[in-house]
C-alpha cells in the first residue's frame, strides 16, 4: 500500500506538468491577452487603466496618436512609442522568451508562490483565501447533504424497486434533474428571498451585517440560513444523479448469483443488503465522488455564486479568464489540478476501506 501510494504521488508530478504546459501554450496563441488589453487601453485613452499600468500620469506616457511606425505585433499598440510598448511588456512579464517565462512560473508554483494579480492590487495566494470560505461553503456541505440523502434514498429505491414510492420518487427526482440549476435558483430568490413574494431568507453573502458581534449559535445560525437556497439550488442535479446511480447500483449488486447464495444460507435481508451487497454496490459511487466534489467546488458553482452574490472561486476563475488575470488562471488551475489528483487517490484507498480484497501492488505492478 506504501508503494502504491509513493507512485500516485510520483504520477502527479507530471501529471500537473502537462496540464500547466497544455494551458500555457493555449495562452500563447489567445488573443486579447493582457499587454493587448493595455495596450488597446492606453491607445483609447483609458486614463485610470495607463495609470494602473504604468504607475504614472497621463502626461507621463508619451502617447503619440499620429505615430503609425511601431514595429510591435500587438493590435490596439499602433500610435504608442517602442519604449512604452517594452515597457507594459516588462510590468506583465512578456519580455522574457515563453519558456523562460513558463520555467519561472514552475519553479514559483512549487514553492506556492503565485505572485499578484495583473488587475488588482493583492497577491494571487491571499485573493484565493479571501474567496476560498464561499466555495468551501459550497462545495462541502452541498456534497455532504446530497451523498448523505441520495445514497439511503437510492438504496431505499433499489430495496423497493417497483413499487409506488420507487416511481412517486423517481418522477420527482427526475424533474428535478431536468430543470437548470440556476433556473430554480432564480425562482428560489423570486420566491423566497424578497423577489416578488416572501422575504424569509437572506439574498446576499454568507453572513449577515454585524455578525462577528452575534452570539456563537446565532453565528450558525446565520451562516447556515444564508446556505439554504444556493444549496438547494446547486444539490438537485447531484441529488438525482447520485440517487440513480445508487439504485441501478444496488439493483445490479442484487441479482447477481452471491445474494441468491446468501438468502439460501438463511442470513436476513439487512445483513445481506449491508454485509454483502453494500460495499460492491458503493464501488460506482465512491468512483464519482472525485469528479463531482470538484466540479461543485468549481465550475459547478459559477452561476449559482451570480445569482446569490457569492464571491467565491467559481465567479473569480471566470472573471480571470475573461479578464486574461493569468497569475489568477494559472494559480487556480494548479491548485485545483493537485487538488482533483489527491481526492482521485484518497478516492482509491477509501476503496479498500469498502472492500479490503482490493489489492493496489497487485493491480499496479
Amino acid at each position: 500500500m506504501g508503494a502504491y501510494i509513493i507512485r500516485r504521488l510520483l504520477l502527479m508530478i507530471p501529471t500537473v506538468f502537462g496540464i500547466m504546459a497544455i494551458s500555457f501554450l493555449i495562452t500563447q496563441f489567445a488573443p486579447g491577452g493582457p499587454v493587448e488589453q493595455a495596450l488597446a487601453n492606453l491607445s483609447g485613452q483609458n486614463v485610470s487603466m495607463t495609470e494602473r499600468i504604468t504607475g504614472s500620469g497621463s502626461g507621463d506616457l508619451g502617447v503619440n496618436q499620429t505615430n503609425g511606425d511601431s514595429k510591435t505585433g500587438y493590435r490596439g499598440s499602433q500610435g504608442l512609442p517602442p519604449e512604452l510598448v517594452a515597457r507594459i511588456e516588462k510590468q506583465f512579464g512578456f519580455d522574457k522568451p515563453p519558456l523562460e517565462r513558463f520555467g519561472t512560473m514552475l519553479w514559483s508554483y512549487l514553492r506556492f508562490d503565485f505572485g499578484e494579480s495583473y488587475y488588482r492590487d493583492i497577491s494571487v495566494i491571499d485573493l484565493i483565501k479571501e474567496k476560498m470560505p464561499v466555495s468551501i461553503s459550497l462545495g462541502l456541505w452541498m456534497t455532504l447533504i446530497a451523498y448523505g440523502i441520495s445514497i439511503p434514498l437510492g438504496i431505499a429505491k433499489a430495496v423497493r424497486d417497483g413499487s409506488r414510492f420507487d416511481v412517486w420518487t423517481s418522477t420527482i427526482i427526475i424533474v428535478g434533474y431536468a430543470v437548470p440549476g440556476f433556473l430554480v435558483a432564480i425562482a428560489l430568490v423570486v420566491l423566497f428571498a424578497g423577489g416578488s413574494f416572501w422575504s424569509i431568507f437572506p439574498l446576499r453573502g454568507l453572513t449577515s451585517p454585524g455578525w462577528a458581534t452575534f452570539p456563537w449559535w446565532r453565528q450558525i445560525l446565520d451562516y447556515f440560513w444564508h446556505l439554504v437556497l444556493p444549496i438547494i439550488a446547486m444539490g438537485l442535479g447531484a441529488f438525482a444523479t447520485t440517487t440513480l446511480l445508487t439504485k441501478n447500483s444496488f439493483l445490479d449488486e442484487i441479482g447477481k448469483q452471491y445474494v441468491t447464495t446468501a438468502r439460501a444460507k438463511g442470513l436476513t435481508e439487512h445483513r445481506v443488503l449491508y454485509g454483502h451487497v453494500f460495499r460492491n454496490a458503493m464501488m460506482l459511487i465512491i468512483a464519482s465522488f472525485p469528479g463531482a466534489f470538484i466540479g461543485v467546488f468549481f465550475s459547478g458553482s459559477l452561476l449559482i455564486e451570480t445569482i446569490f452574490s457569492l464571491d467565491g472561486l467559481g465567479l473569480l476563475g471566470f472573471e480571470a479568464v475573461t479578464t486574461r488575470d493569468y497569475p489568477v488562471v494559472f494559480a487556480t488551475l494548479y491548485i485545483f489540478s493537485l487538488l482533483g489528483l489527491v481526492i482521485g487517490l484518497i478516492s482509491d484507498l477509501a476503496y479498500m476501506w469498502v472492500d479490503p480484497r482490493l489489492d493496489f501492488e497487485g493491480r499496479s505492478a
